[in-house]
């Protein structure tokens, strides 16, 4: 046994050495890059370098050194939030057991393909380290689809927790794992505790939040941990995580108004568990699309979904047979169990069944899931054989399909709200099925950084001061040094505009007396919507009699430069009136790689119109890209208008977006689209748009209605209409794999 003496001198060796490793370890206070890059090239294990607070400008950091577990070398901010990393800058992370926090990215972009990347080079990994507490904030590659990455994790047995990612607004995936080399499969990395801020609409391909491997290497098993973050609003595509390789684990995560799917699109044997999707009625939010082979699927809560098809509250696919690597395996050995799923409005199963994909799901189980919609609608849509899922023990509000309504029994247990905010049948008989009351949802206080507000900007037209106007000249000042969500009030009276109005923010214009304010411009252009303005006119009369006589004049228009901020253009008890000096003079006009998430034209009128109403076809290179998500035309007339009241277009193949959309009703249209120049030939043209909804308009001497479906499911819906000495609309089919639901009904011709 060893004596009291020689245990007491090897205590004191052990608080020695540790005094002596404090002591040896070195702290590198850097004011500039010159002063980080030569303390870099010195540190050793235990050593910290601490970045000085203020603003750092083009700074391409590398952070490469050899620390231990016991002692990692540690990159910081001096006060964490107040190291500004701004212009042409990245952080890169080469070797091991490094870390890095309390930083934050904005106001510029990275030079490079990323702006963290956890490698200096294809041959130099970061293993074993860490990025935590750090921000990027809408840190976006100024042209719109150069695709880029904001965080790509190499190496193997690295961590990204509590950081805070906002406003990726350019393509290219957030956050992404890469498994192209075998030094970085098999990696099993850890993202936890991160808020995954709002990400707007992107319009194409390319806007995932979290992509994990991509479909080369899905083969190759990956082993990464998802879990406790919360995504907030993360709209850019139908994928907001994209999972590309197998073994990986998505855990006790948030999916908070987020429109899309978490896709098990590539890889198999993952594992989804006790996550909550909460959609709260928006527009597309969806939860989960299973594909591939033995996926898990259990204990997950979902809610509120209105997602369709591809991107609906929950999806099983049909697979292609013998597929290639890169297309939709089939769906093998699931296990879908003990998941709620309450006012939910679509489940596919076997969806996207076509002439390809004809590979049914086989040897599954469907089991003591609770399947709730209060407005008692079936929310199954079954697209093919599913006799290869066994459905058992499952729980729903209303009968179902006869394909599956074996494995279900209907119960009309009221709802209530358990203590972790969820809600539950109150029917105890039903305690054990459906997803455990023992949830416990993640909050968005609980992740990211305390220090960095989590308050999402949103375009607000009444959030701003109230300031009267009374010439055009205090307008012009006024909208130069607008406050976003500043509300222009105009006095009564004639106001003429010889500059253009430049929209850089969150403005309205409104009359303080509608019909009492008339704007004449004497420019080919009125209004020019700069990167992050939006502009909402209301009660205003605008008389374009005054305009240069030139050809291909325009009211609104986006500046000509693409545009990285999506915008809202809202048009209320408007008068536009002889847009006629010559011709081609447009209403609005897009810009090309700009995005409205809504463009809005209520209760107005337009007459005497040598152009279009809405030009939104600037998107002609047929990638899916296009320029409006929601466009709203609703009470309105439209009298001699020689264009289209909208020509929307977009174009190619692509399937993961879901607009654009258009609701066009209540309105009377005399006179419209018969112009030479109008190409079109249309009133109304349509093409490549995914749901319409023509209803309740009048059609008077006007040209028909085009529309042009492409992929995906489009819905159309024309219905009450009246088409007076106007041809019946045109619908057509242009790729033979296109689904389209096309609705008529109530339509009348004089």
């Amino acid at each position: 046994m060893q004596s009291k003496k020689s245990f007491l001198q090897h205590i004191f060796l052990v608080i020695l050495l540790g005094t002596h490793s404090v002591a040896s370890a070195k702290q590198w206070l850097v004011k500039t890059p010159d002063e980080y890059n030569k303390a870099v090239k010195k540190v050793v294990a235990g050593d910290r370098i601490v970045l000085a607070n203020g603003v750092w400008q083009d700074f391409e950091i590398l952070f490469k050194g050899q620390g231990t577990e016991q002692k990692p070398i540690e990159l910081t901010a001096q006060t964490k939030g107040k190291v500004i990393i701004v212009g042409q800058s990245n952080l890169r992370l080469a070797g091991e057991y490094l870390l890095v926090s309390g930083l934050v990215f904005k106001d510029g972009f990275s030079p490079t393909g990323e702006v963290i990347s956890f490698r200096q080079n294809s041959t130099t990994l970061a293993n074993h380290s860490r990025v935590s507490e750090t921000v990027i904030d809408h840190f976006n590659n100024p042209d719109k689809f150069s695709s880029d990455n904001w965080v790509l994790m190499y190496g193997r047995y690295n961590r990204f927790d509590h950081n805070h990612l906002e406003g990726k607004s350019n393509a290219g995936v957030t956050m992404a794992v890469r498994l192209n080399s075998e030094a970085s499969q098999q990696n099993h990395h850890q993202i936890d505790h991160n808020y995954f801020g709002p990400r707007p609409i992107l319009g194409s391909n390319g806007g995932e939040t979290l992509r994990i491997g991509t479909s080369h290497f899905s083969l190759s098993d990956s082993f990464t941990v998802v879990e406790n973050n919360f995504f907030d609003r993360c709209n850019g595509e139908v994928e907001i995580i994209s999972n590309k390789s197998g073994s990986n684990t998505f855990r006790n995560n948030v999916f908070f108004e987020s429109r899309g799917t978490l896709t098990l699109r590539h890889g198999s044997g993952n594992l989804v568990e006790n996550n909550v999707f909460l959609g709260n009625g928006v527009d597309h939010t969806g939860g989960i699309r299973v594909i591939n082979g033995n996926q898990t699927i259990r204990n997950n809560y979902l809610s509120g979904l209105t997602g369709t098809r591809f991107g609906a509250g929950f999806v099983v696919m049909n697979g292609v047979p013998n597929s290639t690597i890169n297309r939709y395996h089939q769906v093998e050995n699931a296990l879908i169990e003990n998941n709620t799923l309450i006012d939910v409005t679509n489940i596919g199963l076997a969806a996207g069944s076509d002439d390809e994909r004809t590979a049914v799901p086989l040897n599954s189980q469907f089991k003591r899931n609770v399947i709730i919609n209060q407005d008692k609608q079936d929310p199954f849509h079954i697209l093919d054989k599913v006799s290869g899922i066994t459905f058992a023990d499952n729980v729903i509000s209303q009968t179902t399909a006869s394909e599956i309504n074996s494995g279900f029994s209907v119960s009309s247990s009221e709802l209530e709200q358990a203590d972790n905010g969820l809600w539950y049948p109150k029917d105890p008989k039903l305690a054990e099925l459906g997803a455990s009351r023992s949830l416990q949802p993640i909050t968005k206080e609980q992740v990211g950084v305390s220090w960095y507000p989590k308050i999402a900007q949103t375009v607000n037209f009444t959030a701003g001061k109230i300031t009267t106007v009374s010439s055009a000249e205090q307008l012009v000042t006024g909208l130069k040094n607008a406050q976003r969500g500043e509300q222009f009030v105009l006095s009564d009276g004639k106001y003429i505009l010889d500059k253009i109005l430049n929209i850089h923010t969150v403005v309205s214009i409104q009359a303080a007396n509608s019909g009492q304010v008339t704007l004449l411009g004497l420019r080919s252009v009125m209004f020019e919507l700069a990167d992050g303005g939006s502009l909402k006119l209301q009660g205003i009369v605008i008389d374009g009699s005054e305009g240069i006589d030139a050809a291909g004049n325009v009211l609104i228009r986006n500046t000509k430069l693409p545009t990285l901020q999506n915008y809202t253009l809202e048009l209320n008890e408007v008068k536009v009136v002889n847009l006629d000096v010559n011709h081609s003079f447009h209403v609005f006009d897009a810009g090309y790689r700009s995005m409205a998430d809504l463009i809005s034209i209520t209760n107005s009128q337009f007459e005497n119109i040598t152009g279009d109403i809405l030009r939104l076809n600037k998107e002609q290179d047929d990638l899916g890209i296009y320029n409006a998500e929601y466009v709203v035309i609703t009470n309105n007339k439209f009298t001699k208008v020689e264009g289209a009241i909208a020509n929307i277009y977009r174009g190619g193949t692509d399937e993961s977006t879901f607009g654009p959309h258009l609701d066009l009703s209540h309105n009377i249209i005399t006179n419209v689209g018969k112009g030479k120049r109008n190409k079109s030939g249309a009133s109304l043209f349509l093409h490549g748009t995914q749901v319409n909804s023509i209803d309740a308009n009048q059609f008077v001497d006007s040209a028909p209605v085009v529309l042009e479906h492409t992929v995906g499911e489009p819905r159309t819906s024309i219905t009450n209409n009246q088409f007076s000495q106007t041809a019946q609309p045109v619908i057509k089919q242009l790729f033979p794999l296109s689904s389209a639901v096309i609705t008529m009904s109530g339509n009348t011709n004089q």
